[in-house]
């Protein structure tokens, strides 16, 4: 068998951040290869083409920045992007760099394997094939593992069975159909207002009510764009190191420090504004409960106001999380939805799936005959993705079993125990509590520096210290116990995935907090590694 060429840099994944990976191991005359799991660039935004997907990050800010042609010559048409567009956007950027024929497309990394003495990875890829580099980039998704729920019976449902997260990309006709919509996160509740237009009936069965607030999209006018592009700059500049790495502004005072009237004053210019920062509209809404019982009871009465049944109000109040430490989710019509006759809700709280049946579902006390069931379950979050790899260090560890007691990495970026290891947007940094298209910009170039930093220098291997990533993962949980995310079960902790670790996994201390600290480590010689000069075995960097 012929050995593969060794490659500097091997990139999984071409969705936002394998993109611009690619673009910047171009540019620094790497000898790189990515490989893409779906048939073309996009990522989350290639698989998840249900109903309704939108970014909840406003479209000017959710796109690259390092480049001031690109953001002249593309029009973004809305507030917030629908899939199609973002879709559109990253298939441009692919194109406009010419980076597509770098990837090999329709092929997913089953494993990779570190060699001590050549200081190369071995990533198998499913075709049986094989590829060798110096250096593995991980650019696999935070949100890229679809989660298939254990119901009894689910794979004897004789309909038509779709997933949220691997959406068709022909047209679905649902049109007659009587649709049932298992799952009310971020997903479920964009699709359910369009797939009750387009059904005979949409039936919700809901497990966990989530919070969500209107999003207020519109089209961008010309007026709008003109000063986005005058202003892009600035905006670009000030979102590099701002909390949640894009434009955001909180109330001057706590919401314990002002009056009732100021209060709901506040809280209805946000929510009027629409979007997720009614989350942050003071200061103290994550971390006082009493500050985020005053966001909570002014979402309720919005819920009760616009829901006309005040039975199915009251099964669409959460009363399990704090407001905002579930992922808080942007709707167009969701609760006015449930005033349709066409639309049911089903707690399964109070009456739970006992099978999924050839015609439908069967709950404790009822029948539902379905003719489409869409799964919008989520995702084995942040670190699904990396784990479904059999990924494995010079020593003996495994991914896998490394993280089976909660991930430990050092910055997000790196692993103890997996030399040349860069893995982005994952458990460690900021990842979904920022802006993606900031946070990738900001991992991409610091692991690119890295590399740029080892070739210049000689350097065979660089591995983060076992003491660095434990520190660094004790400071993350700290930071987090100090806010009341860990009061939730939510995904950021794992809670959706039975079996699983729960640890909160993404750094909550804000962007421009854990920039610095990047900045820090790659100013100080890149602290907490051990860089190697491989004349015989690396040592064990414990």
């Amino acid at each position: 068998m012929t050995t593969p060429a060794t490659r500097d840099l091997v990139i999984v994944g071409a969705g936002l951040a394998g993109i611009y990976a690619m673009y910047r191991a171009l540019e620094r005359g790497l000898d790189v290869v990515g490989v893409e799991a779906g048939d073309s660039v996009g990522g989350t935004w290639y698989w998840n083409r249900y109903p309704g997907a939108r970014c909840d990050v406003e479209s000017v800010d959710y796109s690259y920045s390092f480049d001031r042609r690109l953001e002249q010559e593309w029009r973004w048409t809305e507030r917030f992007a629908t899939q199609p567009e973002i879709r559109a956007y990253l298939d441009h950027v692919a194109d406009r760099y010419d980076l597509r024929r770098h990837f090999t497309f329709g092929r997913r990394v089953t494993a990779a394997q570190f060699d001590d003495d050549a200081s190369t990875w071995t990533v198998t890829l499913d075709d049986g094939s094989s590829l060798r580099s110096r250096w593995m980039m991980m650019a696999t998704g935070c949100l890229s593992a679809p989660h298939r729920p254990d119901l009894p019976g689910i794979d004897e449902f004789a309909g038509t069975t779709l997933y949220t997260a691997q959406w068709p990309d022909e047209p679905v006709d649902l049109a007659g159909k009587r649709v049932g919509l298992i799952g009310t996160g971020s997903s479920g509740i964009q699709a359910a207002p369009l797939l009750a237009e387009r059904a005979r009936s949409l039936t919700v069965f809901q497990r966990t009510a989530n919070y969500t607030v209107p999003a207020r999209n519109r089209p961008l006018t010309d007026e709008e764009w003109q000063r986005v592009q005058e202003t892009y700059p600035q905006r670009r500049e000030s979102s590099r190191y701002a909390p949640a790495g894009s434009l955001s502004t909180t109330h001057e005072r706590k919401a314990t420090e002002v009056s009732a009237e100021e209060r709901q004053r506040a809280f209805e210019a946000r929510w009027q504004e629409g979007g997720v920062l009614f989350a942050k509209t003071f200061p103290d809404q994550s971390t006082d409960l009493v500050a985020n019982d005053y966001a909570r009871e002014f979402a309720e009465a919005k819920i009760r106001e616009i829901v006309a049944d005040p039975a199915v109000a009251d099964d669409l109040v959460p009363d399990d999380h704090p407001i905002g430490t579930k992922r808080i989710v942007t709707d167009t019509g969701y609760y006015a939805m449930y005033n349709r006759e066409n639309v049911e809700l089903v707690n399964l709280r109070t009456h739970p799936i006992e099978q999924v049946t050839s015609w439908g579902i069967k709950t404790a006390d009822a029948s539902y005959e379905l003719d489409v069931l869409v799964f919008a379950t989520g995702f084995d979050a942040l670190t699904g993705a990396l784990t479904a790899i059999d990924v494995r260090g010079p020593r003996g560890a495994v991914l896998a079993d490394e993280w089976a007691g909660g991930p430990t990495t050092y910055l997000g970026l790196g692993v103890a125990g997996f030399p040349n290891l860069v893995t982005l947007n994952g458990p460690g940094s900021p990842s979904v509590l920022a802006n993606m298209a900031t946070h990738t910009e900001q991992q991409v170039d610091w692991g690119m520096e890295l590399i740029g930093h080892c070739r210049a220098h000689g350097i065979d291997q660089a591995e983060p210290r076992r003491d660095a990533a434990e520190k660094w993962t004790e400071h993350l949980g700290e930071v987090a116990e100090g806010t009341l995310f860990v009061k939730a079960a939510s995904w950021y902790l794992g809670a959706n995935i039975e079996g699983k670790k729960r640890t909160f996994m993404p750094y909550i201390g804000g962007f421009g907090t854990y920039r610095r600290a990047c900045d820090r480590a790659r100013d100080n010689g890149y602290e907490g590694y051990v860089l190697t000069r491989v004349a015989a075995p690396a040592a064990d960097p414990d």
